[in-house]
């Protein structure tokens, strides 16, 4: 990682943090909810898209890691208001769903 991405990375960790779906749902009716994928980082998803790396992008993309929220998402979040790690990347909201302990 360069100094600038070491920046970036730590700037979007410091400004992580927990959001319900009810916080989340204004966004996600904006269209601007990204959901990321447990196995990835979120801070380094959010990093790379700071930094506009496209082939990484488009790779976690492609592979379904990384997308936009879907209704489905939306309905599945609703009926059982799951807690999120999340993070702004203007104009985006990433967000990785918290696993519950009963899982």
């Amino acid at each position: 990682m360069t100094e600038h991405e070491t920046s970036i990375y730590t700037k979007l960790n410091l400004d992580s943090g927990k959001l319900t779906w009810q916080e989340m749902q204004p966004h996600f009716a904006r269209g601007a909810v990204v959901r990321v994928a447990p196995e990835l980082d979120l801070i380094e998803v959010g990093a790379a898209m700071a930094a506009d790396e496209a082939e990484t992008l488009s790779r976690w993309i492609r592979d379904g890691r990384v997308g936009r929220a879907t209704e489905t998402e939306a309905r599945d979040w609703n009926a059982r208001s799951p807690l999120f790690w999340a993070i702004v990347v203007a104009p985006w909201v990433l967000v990785q769903e918290i696993p519950s302990r009963t899982e």
